[in-house]
């Protein structure tokens, strides 16, 4: 497991760096990025819902939980690290974007694009693409499906005398009602989900900043010391950066591939604006609800806690409950909720779209759903432990196949926007 990570870790950043230079850092044209999300859509879902959808399977219970164990195993600095990672990275989800939708299959039905066809027609890897589009459905739907409907289940458990299965009962319900209309209704949910979710972070962080606005620049200046610093008991400058490296890579997903097959669900001559809108997608949910979860984290008296095998949620609840009290309480689980339910719904999209990749007939849909809704029940009953074993195993073998795509069709890349890049 430790190996296959280093692997895709040292393949992500180098896939970075590498298309950072040769395309002249288009991850930092903050400019074209904000106007992005104007550009119209010929066919498919607007960009914005494209944007809402990779947004949904992105931030999931991790932007709580994981931004939580980087400080408390990496120290405040590691949040210095997830910046730089979700800045350097987030250049490989506009390529592996620009490439979906280059190579998009469109009919009167459908517009779907993502790595498995990259992978087929830029590569003409057929083995290749299936066995990336059946990783895609394993961890979509079986893996991370299951873990956050288990994580609605415990949040709500917690606090409410609702039984799992009523509460597993419920959830089937409501994901049979969010994916049997297809794309369009998974798209419009996602949206407002996102709208929601950046409202209450907007409200949270503005309640925090304003109360500690007299700390506030001395927790940078934290982060920023921290990152250099030496820690003797967790390995000093090294620990802390992998550390946020791991973190930053695993809470973006930046190289997964996964953010192409919602942006792939656009079709528009103006493809850069999409590839755009999605590295925007990136900075949002570093910079905006990695960050505010990190400074709610460290504005509170953290450091005296101690928890024993942390998951990283005990000290983001805490954090909440310092600030808020029992309100910060009923925040974070509607917080957990949104999350989840939003992962769920798009992660059933992505395992969608790859199996009409694989097997071109829509009439096996309706098993899918059948098994999705399936995988909603028992993820609420049972406890997944050794489940996010094999979802690590299997996004560390997605962004292995997909930077090895990317990289391989650098030369097409670099031609395409060397000509492209003319028009911005």
């Amino acid at each position: 497991m430790i190996f296959i990570w280093i692997i895709a870790t040292i393949l992500l950043v180098y896939g970075g760096l590498y298309y950072s230079l040769a395309l002249k850092f288009p991850q930092l044209q903050l400019k074209t990025i904000i106007k992005s999300l104007k550009v119209k859509t010929t066919s498919g879902i607007s960009t914005k819902s494209s944007l809402s959808m990779s947004l949904a399977a992105r931030i999931g219970v991790g932007s709580l939980s994981g931004v939580a164990l980087a400080i408390y195993y990496g120290g405040p600095g590691s949040i210095f690290w997830i910046w730089i990672v979700g800045i350097v990275c987030s250049v490989n989800t506009f390529v592996e974007c620009y490439l979906g939708l280059k190579y998009q299959s469109i009919d009167s039905d459908n517009v779907e694009g993502g790595p498995a066809f990259y992978i087929l027609k830029g590569l003409n890897n057929k083995m290749l693409s299936k066995i990336y589009a059946i990783a895609v459905i394993i961890t979509y739907i079986v893996g991370f499906i299951s873990i956050q409907s288990n994580t609605i289940v415990v949040a709500l458990t917690n606090y409410t005398n609702l039984r799992q299965v009523t509460i597993g009962l419920l959830l089937v319900l409501l994901v049979s009602l969010s994916i049997r209309r297809g794309l369009k209704r998974i798209s419009e949910i996602t949206e407002k989900i996102i709208t929601c979710i950046t409202i209450i972070y907007v409200c949270m962080i503005m309640f925090v900043f304003f109360k500690y606005l007299n700390i506030i620049p001395n927790i940078l200046g934290i982060i920023l010391k921290s990152a250099f610093g030496i820690r003797p008991f967790s390995g000093g400058i090294l620990s802390t950066l992998l550390i946020g490296i791991q973190r930053g890579v695993f809470s973006t997903e930046s190289g997964l591939g996964t953010s192409s097959i919602a942006s792939s669900c656009s079709c528009t001559k103006d493809k850069l604006s999409i590839c755009f809108s999605q590295v925007l997608g990136i900075y949002f949910t570093v910079f905006v609800i990695s960050t505010s979860t990190a400074i709610m984290i460290l504005t509170s008296d953290y450091t005296n806690q101690v928890f024993e095998n942390i998951n990283g949620i005990e000290l983001t609840q805490y954090a909440f409950s310092y600030h808020m009290g029992v309100f910060g309480i009923v925040i974070l689980v509607i917080s957990v909720i949104l999350f989840a339910y939003s992962t769920i719904i798009a992660g059933y999209y992505y395992g969608e779209s790859n199996m009409n990749f694989l097997l071109k007939k829509r009439k096996y849909l309706v098993l899918l759903r059948l098994f999705t809704l399936i995988v909603v029940f028992l993820g609420s009953i049972v406890k997944p432990n050794f489940l996010w074993n094999v979802v690590d195993f299997l996004i560390a073998i997605l962004a292995i196949i997909n930077m090895y795509s990317i990289l391989r069709l650098s030369k097409e890349v670099k031609h395409d926007y060397q000509k492209l890049g003319n028009l911005i």
